[in-house]
């Protein structure tokens, strides 16, 4: 497994966390609480797009 590969895997990871997380705050906590975990979804993706942009470049 190289370099390439671990960012692929933990790209894929963090997209399934980040989904996790927006589904938490859009149907399971209807309140402020559901702001949170949206926002940190997408800070997930976020850190998703960077991992995905450093293959082949590390």
């Amino acid at each position: 497994m190289n370099k390439n590969t671990v960012l692929a895997w933990a790209t894929f990871i963090m997209v399934i966390v980040g989904l996790g997380l927006i589904a938490l705050g859009a149907f399971r906590y209807n309140e402020i609480a559901g702001w949170g975990f949206a926002s940190v979804g997408v800070g997930f993706f976020a850190i998703a797009w960077v991992f995905n942009a450093l293959k082949g470049r590390v």
